[in-house]
């Protein structure tokens, strides 16, 4: 059957508004009898004849991947083809020998409402083509997995029991055009339900809600497709329950009418104003037949001087892609869950989603246009597999797909128009996309050129002209994937005929993230760049046990499947569980719409939204000294949309000598669909220090000069240093021992996603080295080895230092010293001194690592958080008071690395349950606490490969950005590494509380 629009047709307005199921449905969702077989030569023969009975199969839920219900297993694979290396086909071809087929039956009666009436059926999805029967007899074949597939029932029903079967392929010659990065699933994952239709029934709706150019005067244009004709059509519009217009048309082919709206109410993300279309089809006779209820947003997309506009305004899109993901389901993702994603996307300033890279389930175009949302549509293309080898120069271009091979462009333009006619009528959607990494050719051009005769009203995305530049017009917008902020800034300054957009950008896999504000400051300096799509949103893991029973998330090859591109699969923003990430902290603030600068007296506040004038928030100005709230007041703001005003600070200047902070919050005025009133959406931080006398310690110390070992005691602390081991082997308080480890220095994290991608363990390996080896002895010198260690011990007017020097195991050999001056307070400064060797570079990590006992489990710090902060990667933290667990403090990332760091620190303490324990101090350090050190870490591949929790591992020093601008390559920005071109140098202070 033809593609159509996904409006619902119902009875009447009570059953739409009150019951809110159609009657002129029946679910078809539940148990079906199921086989499974490996490939086709293995299914049953005939089981689709009535003669065969399928009540002995196994019972298997629709809508679901067979591969999460017990068949086959899931397998991710990135640019590969599943098949590759198992079988040498060519495209086109399919896999033979392991091609798992399923067989569906479903037995049911049809009911008595639907009886005596032209009978459909409809799957909403199916991975990746299907055949279908009726009591025996062929019913139709569908190709496409990601739009619906619809067929006619009524020359097949019978009285009583009827048979429905249905065969599902996993590959075909479609696949070839299915190569995602996602896992491979197969199977009805998507709804399916029976559906009538009464004589006067609209096949197709399409809603063309035109504006003027000033935007004052709308103008609803209304084109149906009914199936008969003599029928009326009455249709209402409605805004907040009051009628804005009417009008009434006769039921035909074409039946259309128009209702003018004076001064419409214009839809955005920001406020996403919708309408309500009432349509009620009635017979000859005037009785209503059918009722139609659709959402109507006012909004116009242009292109206005090479730049993209909504409604008059330049956009910026502050988005991310999003797979259809559930760790449960996979891609059969429920209401909550899409409801869920929607509403923390909405609450960190995310306004955009690219459907990568398939058009989803009709249900989140509705809620995108309920909440306010900019989509890009995509079409159900990929075919990284068939031109990635191009490139490489392993494979001729005359393998690329689709490309010029014109046996590709039927099955292509079908799957544009299904997606075009089903999702034409949401306001959200703002462009359509021809695919995803296919490479480039006519193919792809005629996709585009479609488009743009069915829709005139939107643009159209393809980022493949990228590779391939002899169809350059196929894209509306110049899109790229990855490119660093410098050299699309530069790129811009040559090719300025169009907007530019990153269509995936900013990496997120793992502990990622770092540099994306360049990115996002690049949108306010060059009109021309007008944001992209982080990828990705959520995590593609499976929610799997261990040997043990113990759940985790698994990702590529945890299931035995190969090939794979194991944990890849894991990008999100959020977790396989659907739990933001440290990671979303930094998207919040970078994508948010007000920006605040502020001093001692003024802050000034930037208003970056399109249409919303800062008045719809509540803005609060907060003082804080040390981190503790002294005042809060409310400040009227009125700063209209892309503007700027400044205000003053509604406190005196404080003179008491301590650090003070200012903040301002605008938070929500009211209650969303979203988020409740009160809801922080933005702000922004000023600091000063008054200063004041410091404070001295006057207690004394005593110092004993054992022969293996230097004491330092106070009132109530010991300390011992050691000749013999050489370092800190006690530190004593309140007489406990408060260390369980030789303090020392540390160069080296657990490498992250993207320092594995750009092989920072093989470019900076000699300095884990460093850190496990590092020794006070001499190795050079075999008769030193035999004496003990002297460090230098000064006894000073308040206070014992102790200095060790460390030899490295680097290449060329490299020393630093650790030193430690002791107070009667019981607090040591510490300091770690490092001169480096010319031949040597920098190191990912310079800091001093403690281990203390792991019932040490609390911590609480003054400086950036609540979630981690790094050098490149710290706009989001904020300066103040947080609190967290230990184990808390670790990211679920889906491979152990380095995470849980805190930048610009003043103090963190580090307690057990009763509150007692190590407090740390510096000025603007950073500090990691974790159960593991950062080799455990490194050596587990899952979190069940962790030891079990023993220690709190605290590193006190400097790291280098964590990178983000891809994780195969791209390292950590010049800036954000250490600086190791002169004297290192770290101090900081810690004590026993």
């Amino acid at each position: 059957m033809d593609a159509h629009s996904d409006h619902i047709a119902y009875v009447s307005k009570e059953e739409a508004e009150i019951l809110k199921e159609s009657s002129f449905r029946e679910s078809l969702n539940g148990l079906w009898k199921f086989h499974y077989a490996r490939n086709y030569a293995s299914c049953v023969p005939g089981f689709e004849k009535t003669e065969y009975s399928a009540r002995e199969w196994e019972d298997i839920y629709v809508p679901a991947h067979i591969q999460m219900e017990g068949y086959d297993v899931p397998q991710y694979a990135n640019t590969q083809y599943p098949w590759d290396g198992h079988d040498d086909i060519l495209p086109g071809e399919i896999p033979e020998s392991f091609n798992p087929v399923a067989s569906y039956v479903k037995y049911f009666y049809v009911p008595e409402r639907m009886k005596g009436q032209r009978l459909y059926i409809s799957f909403q999805g199916v991975e990746s083509a299907f055949a279908l029967w009726m009591n025996g007899e062929f019913v139709g074949f569908a190709g496409d997995s990601f739009t619906p597939s619809e067929f006619e029932l009524t020359p097949y029903v019978r009285e009583g029991e009827n048979k429905l079967a249905a065969q599902v392929f996993k590959w075909t010659a479609g696949s070839w055009l299915e190569d995602q990065d996602f896992f491979r699933f197969s199977g009805i994952f998507r709804d399916v339900y029976l559906f009538t239709i009464p004589a006067h029934h609209v096949w197709d709706l399409k809603t063309d809600a035109q504006l003027s150019d000033n935007f004052s005067e709308g103008r609803l244009r209304l084109r149906m497709k009914c199936a008969a004709e003599g029928g009326e059509i009455r249709v209402r519009l409605l805004y907040d329950g009051d009628c804005i217009g009417q009008g009434c048309t006769s039921s035909g082919e074409n039946a259309g009418l128009e209702i003018a709206v004076s001064s419409p109410k214009l839809w955005s993300a920001e406020e996403p104003n919708l309408y309500e279309l009432e349509i009620s089809v009635a017979d000859a006779e005037g009785k209503e037949e059918e009722f139609i209820c659709e959402k109507v947003g006012f909004r116009r997309f242009e292109m206005i001087g090479n730049i993209m506009h909504l409604n008059g305004k330049r956009i910026v899109f502050k988005g991310v892609n999003r797979h259809e993901f559930s760790c449960d389901t996979g891609r059969a993702v429920s209401e909550k869950e899409v409801r869920e994603d929607l509403t923390l996307m909405k609450q960190n300033n995310i306004n955009a989603i690219r459907t990568c890279h398939y058009p989803d389930a009709s249900l989140i175009y509705s809620l995108a246009d309920e909440y306010g949302l900019y989509l890009i549509d995509e079409c159900n293309m990929e075919t990284h597999g068939s031109w990635d080898p191009v490139e490489k120069g392993i494979k001729p271009e005359s393998l690329a797909l689709p490309n010029d091979h014109q046996q590709y462009l039927g099955m292509m333009l079908d799957r544009v128009r299904s997606m075009y006619e089903r999702d034409k009528n949401h306001p959200c959607i703002l462009i359509w996309s021809c695919g995803n990494e296919s490479y480039g050719g006519s193919v792809i051009y005629e996709m585009s050129r479609e488009f743009k005769r069915l829709d005139s009203s939107r643009l159209v995305h393809y980022e493949g002209v990228f590779h391939d530049r002899r169809y350059n017009d196929t894209s509306d917008m110049e899109s790229q994937m990855y490119t660093p902020a410098a050299v699309i800034e530069a790129f811009l300054k040559e090719h300025p005929d169009k907007p530019f957009i990153c269509c995936e950008y900013t990496h997120a896999m793992g502990n990622s993230c770092g540099g994306m504000h360049k990115y996002t400051d690049l949108t306010d300096r060059e009109p021309l760049y007008q944001g992209g799509f982080i990828w990705d949103y959520v995590d593609q893991s499976i929610r799997k046990k261990d040997r043990y029973g113990k759940e985790f998330q698994a990702y590529g090859g945890d299931h035995g499947e190969r090939p794979t591109d194991y944990n890849f699969s894991g990008n999100g923003i959020v977790d396989g569980e659907r739990r933001p990430s440290p990671k979303l902290q930094e998207v919040k603030f970078n994508y948010q719409n007000i920006s605040v600068q502020v001093d001692r007296e003024s802050f000034t506040v930037e208003n970056k939204n399109l249409f919303v004038n800062t008045e719809a928030y509540d803005c609060f100005v907060i003082l804080q000294r040390e981190g503790r709230e002294l005042k809060r007041t409310a400040v009227n703001t009125d700063v209209p949309a892309l503007s700027r005003k400044t205000y003053p600070v509604p406190f005196k200047t404080q003179t008491v000598p301590g650090e003070y902070v200012i903040t301002v919050s605008f938070c929500l005025k009211e209650d969303t669909s979203w988020a409740k009133r009160g809801h922080e959406m933005a702000f922004g931080q000023g600091v000063y220090k008054v200063e004041g006398p410091e404070k001295a310690c006057a207690r004394p110390v005593t110092l004993v000069m054992g022969t293996y070992n230097v004491g330092v005691r106070g009132e109530n602390f010991e300390v011992l240093f050691s000749r013999l081991n050489g370092g800190l082997v006690s530190y004593r308080y309140g007489q406990r021992e408060m260390i369980e480890a030789i303090p020392k220095p540390n160069f080296w994290r657990a490498p992250t996603d993207n320092d594995c991608g750009n092989h920072m363990a093989a470019r900076y390996g000699q300095w884990k080295l460093a850190s496990l080896y590092a020794s006070h002895q001499n190795p050079k010198d075999a008769k030193a080895n035999m004496q003990l260690c002297n460090p230098k011990v000064e006894r000073l007017e308040d206070c014992v230092k102790v200095r060790y020097t460390y030899y490295l195991p680097t290449s060329p050999t490299a020393e630093c010293e650790l030193s430690y001056q002791v107070y009667g307070d019981g607090s040591v400064r510490t300091s770690l001194v490092y001169e480096p060797v010319k031949e040597l570079h920098d190191m990912p990590e310079y800091s001093v690592m403690f281990k203390l006992n792991a019932d040490y489990q609390f911590m609480e710090w003054y400086g950036l958080g609540p979630d981690d902060c790094y050098s490149d990667r710290k706009r989001g933290g904020r300066l103040g008071i947080h609190k967290k667990t230990v184990k808390e403090n670790v990211a679920h990332y889906l491979v152990p690395q380095e995470s849980g760091n805190h930048t610009d620190i003043r103090w963190l303490k580090v307690t057990d349950h009763k509150g007692r324990g190590m407090l740390f101090s510096g000025d603007g350090v950073e500090a990691c606490v974790s159960p593991y050190t950062p080799h455990e870490l490194e050596n587990a591949m899952h979190p069940y490969e962790l030891p079990e929790i023993h220690y709190t591992v605290v590193r006190i020093g400097r790291q280098m950005g964590i990178a983000g601008d891809d994780s195969w390559g791209s390292r950590t920005h010049e800036e954000y590494l250490l600086d190791a071109s002169g004297r290192m140098e770290l101090e900081f202070t810690f004590k026993g509380i």
